[in-house]
């Protein structure tokens, strides 16, 4: 079974395949850290808890001078009685006090795992997938409960974990720290990775040793934001791809997070993840519930790679959703870098030809389709089609796309509000502000209140109205600024700390609506590229644009520390015009294509400015990625060279069943007296004889992986190479 519980220990034990997962109820009635790891046939505490007096360690339970929580593994701490360290929560009381003493009250297991209400989470098509755990925390003095739960999958390695706070007292109780997860670790022998950066440099993976402190990355900018991603894992010194430990969580969140590790004075590390309580507030009246949203955990004994094929595993199949979640992505042009937002029905259906003639699937009209949107100072909010541009509207220019055998796709922002706009001038109160402050506008732009079910069913109507009224396979999601003067005009003084993740619900439960009543459209999320690529929008919409900047160069970055938690079929990624207009950087298209094709993969130019070779050239790259598309969306990705660690990159992708391999490698700058490169495959059966598709040599499985391939040498800049085998 996966959980077990002995009675007489009072320890429960989770575990699955991969993992192993130990909490114990103390005779106090306080529930206790005991194990996270490589899974255990039995758990009887091998490795039991010292007991010491530990100078400035209070005891709460002064006869006892070796018991105190402050140098205890816990398992979701309070502070307040002891615990000097960072809790999970905290509450403030009627009284205005601040301490909570939890113990345990009961427990029970559910077969399968029940849906969080309102918010995104993985889950499980039949109740044999996974188990599930609720521990109930009481306080006696004040009537919180606390009901933790754990879910562990039986065909998955991931562990989930969330909280869910219920006033069970006779006062309102404010929560000003939620989050949901907790974990104390005995030692501090860890590096701390996490992935960092900005708009149009995001996810980069930044290593280092834990040191004395507190450690963290966390967003309060009201999305997941380009700066940090609420993804971090401890990798024990040594960890690399193939081999090692890694502890991971993943928020399934698209709001301001925090992910912070503090190291003690006893040298140990305790790890946290969640809301972030910067700002936040949430106010419970007698009987009312809160619930924390979703953490992923994940641990691996086999490296990053190990990590990444859970991760992976769990999002292609049990996160994402729909009728996309199985199907293979159509291969798209964007109208953005091939006219921003200068075009017409002419220019379009012009870029649609040319797309049909080099066998592109999917036309998608960016930007500037409605209102009077010739620039990004108005028309947000005004979702009219612009018959100046498209005379016979987005129904006319649909059927026509279609009537090229394309699908046809549009982009909206439908969280935004220009202040020149007929929605702004009827209803200026729906956006997010406080009375009396000015406005901070970022793009030109203004944020809706989603708190707001008024708000919320507007978007629901105005994109149900476009959706309907054209032949629409396509929708692009994009959010472009972050949260200032965080307020809403209908909460009142006590609530308006609830605005944030008020509005994330509203946000969630419109995307729900929407894909709901879609079931047929792709979704792709963007936020500026990739400030919302978390696990939260990937429950609703399962892809997301990675990265604005689409550098052959900076995107390998980009999509190789991306593919740490996140699957190749998630994300977007396209080729542009050379030189990229991020960057100024030249490259070859060759170069271009291949760093594309490890995504969803499209382009993002004027499909008519090119020659004739660069046009059979794009029409050779989309045929070859027709055929090794469903290796790449469906397949395993195993990363093989590090862009952050030297000139070069490599990755590869093996089908399913293990048949079908492509690796890509890249070179980034020519080098004098150029060393040779041997390149180890991964994946592979060893027992298998794989032919290479250019060659016709045969190869074992096992030559390729532990002897290698020589890589080719090449002259120049910005080189890439290809290699394709299959299982004789």
């Amino acid at each position: 079974m996966p959980i077990s519980y002995n009675e007489q220990e009072r320890v429960f034990h989770l575990a699955n395949e991969r993992t192993s997962y130990v909490l114990q109820i103390t005779e106090e009635g306080y529930l206790f850290h005991k194990y996270w790891g490589k899974k255990l046939r039995a758990f009887h505490e091998s490795a039991p808890h010292v007991y010491m007096d530990r100078a400035f360690s209070p005891n709460p339970h002064g006869e006892d001078r070796t018991f105190s929580l402050d140098n205890i593994p816990q398992e979701y701490p309070s502070f307040g009685s002891g615990d000097f360290r960072t809790p999970a929560f905290e509450a403030v009381y009627s009284d205005g006090s601040t301490v909570t003493d939890l113990r345990y009250q009961s427990h029970r297991v559910l077969k399968g795992k029940p849906k969080l209400v309102g918010l995104p989470a993985a889950y499980v098509e039949c109740n044999d997938e996974a188990q599930t755990l609720e521990i109930t925390l009481h306080d006696s003095l004040s009537g919180l409960e606390v009901v933790l739960l754990y879910t562990i999958f039986s065909g998955n390695g991931a562990l989930t974990r969330s909280a869910r706070f219920v006033n069970g007292g006779k006062a309102d109780i404010q929560l000003v720290r939620a989050l949901s997860a907790s974990v104390d670790f005995t030692d501090d022998r860890f590096d701390l990775l996490t992935l960092d950066g900005a708009h149009a440099n995001e996810r980069n993976m930044n290593r280092r040793p834990l040191a004395p402190g507190t450690q963290l990355v966390d967003s309060a900018r009201g999305a997941s934001s380009h700066q940090h991603n609420p993804f971090f894992a401890l990798l024990r010194p040594g960890t690399g791809e193939a081999s090692g430990e890694v502890y991971s969580m993943n928020l399934v969140y698209s709001g301001n997070f925090l992910a912070e590790v503090q190291v003690d004075q006893l040298c140990t590390a305790r790890m946290n993840l969640g809301i972030n309580p910067f700002g936040f507030g949430w106010k419970l009246e007698p009987g009312e519930e809160f619930q924390t949203p979703e953490a992923i955990l994940v641990y691996s004994d086999e490296g990053l790679d190990g990590m990444s094929q859970i991760y992976h595993q769990l999002y292609r199949r049990r996160l994402c959703r729909g009728k996309y979640r199985d199907i293979e992505r159509p291969i798209l042009v964007n109208s953005w870098e091939a006219a921003y937002f200068d075009f017409n029905e002419q220019s379009i259906l012009k870029l649609a030809k040319e797309a049909k003639d080099v066998g592109i699937e999917l036309l998608v009209l960016d930007d500037g389709w409605f209102g009077k949107r010739d620039d990004d100072n108005s028309s947000l909010g005004d979702w009219v089609v612009n018959r100046k541009k498209l005379p016979d509207g987005l129904n006319g220019l649909g059927q026509k796309i279609h009537s090229l055998e394309l699908k046809f796709g549009v982009w909206f922002e439908p969280e935004m509000v220009s202040e020149n706009s007929n929605l702004y001038r009827a209803h200026p109160d729906w956006c997010l502000h406080i009375k009396g402050r000015n406005h901070t506008k970022g793009r030109n732009q203004l944020i809706l209140d989603l708190s707001r079910e008024d708000v919320c069913h507007f978007i629901l109507d105005t994109m149900n109205e476009v959706l309907s009224s054209a032949p629409i396979d396509y929708v692009k999601w994009d959010m472009n600024r972050h949260m200032t003067e965080v307020g809403s005009a209908l909460l009142p003084p006590g609530r308006q700390c609830e605005t944030a993740h008020r509005y994330m619900l509203g946000l969630y439960h419109v995307m729900e609506e929407i894909t709901t009543r879609f079931p047929d459209v792709l979704f792709e999320s963007c936020s500026g590229g990739g400030g919302r690529f978390d696990p939260g929008f990937l429950y609703y919409m399962p892809q997301t644009w990675a990265s604005d900047n689409t550098d052959a160069v900076c995107r390998q970055k980009i999509e190789y520390a991306t593919s740490l938690a996140y699957p190749a079929i998630t994300v977007g990624s396209h080729v542009s015009i050379s030189p990229n207009e991020q960057v100024g950087r030249i490259t070859p298209l060759s170069t271009r294509g291949y760093v594309a094709m490890s995504g969803n993969f499209g382009y993002e130019l004027d499909l008519g400015k090119l020659s004739a070779d660069e046009k059979n050239e794009i029409r050779q790259q989309v045929a070859l990625y027709k055929e090794l598309r469903p290796i790449i969306q469906f397949g395993t990705h195993h990363r093989l060279l590090s862009p952050f660690e030297g000139n070069e990159t490599a990755w590869l992708f093996v089908s399913q069943d293990s048949s079908d391999v492509v690796a890509f490698y890249f070179k980034i700058l020519g080098e004098p007296s150029t060393p040779v490169r041997i390149l180890r495959l991964r994946g592979l059966d060893p027992n298998a004889e794989y032919q290479e598709t250019a060659s016709g040599k045969i190869y074992g499985g096992d030559e390729l992986m532990y002897v290698g391939l020589t890589v080719p040498i090449a002259f120049g800049d910005f080189t890439s190479h290809m290699w394709r085998f299959h299982c004789l």
